[in-house]
């Protein structure tokens, strides 16, 4: 069939429409491309063609209060590859092989991975700046060597708990190194650069270099020197003891400050790989839960003070040794009894029937409400990682039984961190507070404060006016009763013994036991407050004996450091038999030897030094404390002289 001339005339209108409209579409595509998307469609295309070789960031720093360095970087560069600029693999790998102490194998292989960089590691990884020096001078194509650092903790084992360490990447792993990663961390930088899908340099491309930005410094609580001071004295006491463990905790009740906090056994945080990872994993001072004994009955003496159950002066109370609950007897640790006592001495005495009976008169509603409100049964929140949480009875489950033997810390199960917490609130006016290890942010380079950790009050669980009360009874038994260990003279101490059983395989151990002691010092004005304790120490297993005085050298110690002064109307301190008492040296300057010799030859060993009859000086000076009995030398001359 004859197609005539007008049908194809109009076919080939229509084609070059359909052409035109075809070119049209692709001219306004490449329109778009071009002119619109141009400058995305770049910038993603050199980002394909892009390598980079990491740059990392400084940590931030971690300070004491004082802006001690406890934890700092030092340069530890990396090695790294870029394979397909590594013309002669093994050649190369020959040279670096004794440098970074690998087989020439094995770096032949990283050298010949199609990756657009590779790590030499581990030989590469972190190495000397002398080592980077010679890598440098070797001039390989294709070996670069990256700025890098590693974590240095300067103080070896020193607050180890608390500080934690990082990993191979600079990661906090534990610790405040773990809890404040995110912000220590900064952020990292690099070199970059453009290649074909050959990794080859493109021609005309230069390197990029974006600095890392170092991360913030942290300001922790902690006071070096108290950190130092406690730990010598777990040392000590793990040696002398024979100790499983030791931990203590020294904090600011006012604040929730912590200033220091230990554990035994401890570790180095730059060599945490050489330990039992539960060593460093277990924090015990917020980790380790076990019934606290008798220093928990400040909590149970704050609450009967608070709801009007007991006057501790006036009121006696009647020890024969035990008491009977519910078909129990509950016998008190002294064989025999306190007998007739006031209720202050049973606080002194740390009588477990006295407790009991204040336990009954509070009932098992209030005794456990008061519990709860000072923090047990509950994790603190403070800014470490492991924390326990404790255990209580359920008030469903709590009987005659249950409700006497908690209120001598006997079946509850507490932490120290809990332990220090509800004691501060109980002496510190009444104020529960969130424990805390940070202190404040500071910029790296100027060294301003970039933000502050304010304490974090909980609630006020007892008044002024009951707190002034828990302060002069624990007083009390720091002076006269089972703390005296822990007195310190010059200072008002206030504190509490605790002697609890272990419980083993569901039963409580007759022969293994956490003696603890809870003391602060000044009683009248509170400023620090300890907490240590002792698990299974050898021979004598009592927290008066052992504990105490581990927290009267840490507490004495530790109030010259924060420049507490002395106070002077400190309640006196009853000796017992065998004990050296503490007395002040007189003025003895302008008395003759006749004068002193009747007054002093009982309590001093008088020295003479010089020749004549008046007393011109003396060593030590008046108004020091001394023990009864102890050398005063006197130099003699003329009273003219």
């Amino acid at each position: 069939m004859k197609v005539s001339k007008v049908v194809t005339r109009r076919r080939m209108l229509w084609t070059l429409l359909g052409l035109a409209v075809l070119f049209g579409s692709l001219a306004v595509r490449l329109a778009y491309v071009q002119l619109l998307q141009g400058e995305k469609l770049s910038a993603r295309a050199e980002e394909s063609w892009r390598r980079n070789i990491p740059y990392t960031a400084k940590r931030g720093e971690i300070l004491d209060r004082q802006g001690t360095a406890l934890a700092y970087n030092i340069s530890s560069p990396t090695v790294y590859a870029v394979p397909v600029q590594v013309k002669d693999k093994q050649g190369t790998a020959k040279q670096l092989a004794p440098l970074l102490g690998m087989s020439e194998m094995k770096l032949t292989t990283l050298l010949s991975k199609s990756e657009s960089s590779v790590k030499l590691q581990p030989g590469g990884r972190k190495i000397t700046m002398e080592l980077a020096a010679s890598v440098r001078d070797l001039q390989l194509p294709g070996i670069i060597v990256a700025e890098d650092n590693k974590r240095y903790y300067p103080y070896g084992d020193l607050a180890a708990h608390i500080l934690g360490f990082t990993g191979i990447d600079n990661q906090g792993i534990t610790g405040v190194e773990r809890i404040y990663d995110k912000l220590l961390k900064g952020m990292d930088g690099n070199v970059s650069y453009l290649s074909d899908a050959g990794g080859r340099l493109m021609p005309g491309s230069s390197e990029k270099y974006t600095e890392p930005q170092e991360g913030l410094s942290l300001q922790l609580t902690i006071d070096k020197q108290i950190q130092s001071i406690m730990e010598r004295e777990l040392d000590q006491a793990m040696v002398k003891y024979q100790a499983q463990g030791a931990w203590a905790i020294a904090m600011n009740p006012q604040n929730g400050e912590i200033l220091a906090m230990a554990s035994r056994p401890g570790y180095e945080p730059g060599q945490y790989q050489q330990v039992d990872p539960a060593v460093y994993n277990r924090n015990l001072p917020i980790w380790m839960t076990y019934e606290p004994g008798s220093t928990f009955k400040i909590i149970t003496l704050a609450a009967a003070l608070q709801e009007g159950k007991v006057d501790l002066q006036n009121e006696h109370f009647f020890d024969p040794g035990f008491i009977e609950v519910g078909g129990a007897k509950l016998r008190c640790w002294k064989k025999g009894g306190h007998g007739s006592q006031t209720f202050l001495q049973v606080v002194e005495n740390s009588c477990n029937p006295g407790f009991v009976a204040l336990g009954q008169r509070l009932g098992k509603e209030s005794l456990f409400q008061y519990i709860r409100d000072f923090g047990f049964g509950a994790k603190t929140g403070i800014d470490l990682n492991g924390e326990s949480g404790g255990i209580l009875f359920k008030l469903s489950q709590v009987g005659p039984v249950e409700l006497a033997t908690t209120a001598f810390g006997q079946g509850v199960s507490v932490t120290p961190i809990q332990q220090i917490a509800a004691v501060s609130a109980a002496i510190n006016g009444g104020k529960l507070y969130t424990p805390h290890v940070a202190k404040a942010w500071v910029n790296p380079e100027t060294g301003e404060k970039v933000s502050e950790v304010e304490p974090k009050p909980v609630r006020q669980v007892i008044s002024e006016e009951t707190s002034a009360k828990v302060r002069a009874a624990l007083e009390s038994v720091v002076a006269k009763g089972t703390g005296r260990p822990a007195f310190i003279d010059g200072y008002r101490v206030g504190g509490k013994t605790g002697t609890a059983q272990k419980v083993i395989n569901g039963r409580y151990s007759p022969t293994e036991h956490i003696v603890s002691f809870i003391g602060f010092a000044p009683a009248d004005d509170p400023q620090i407050i300890v907490y240590t304790a002792v698990d299974n120490p050898k021979g004598i297993q009592f927290g008066g004996v052992v504990a105490a005085p581990i927290v009267q050298n840490i507490l004495e110690d530790s109030l010259h450091v924060l420049k507490v002064p002395p106070r002077k109307d400190q309640l006196p301190k009853t000796y017992k038999y065998g004990e050296t008492p503490i007395v002040t040296v007189p003025d003895l300057t302008g008395a003759t030897v006749q004068d002193i010799y009747e007054d002093l030859n009982m309590n001093f060993n008088l020295v003479r030094s010089g020749t004549g009859n008046t007393v011109i000086n003396q060593a030590p000076k008046a108004g020091a404390r001394v023990e009864q009995g102890s050398t005063i030398r006197i130099y003699m001359g003329s009273a003219a002289e």
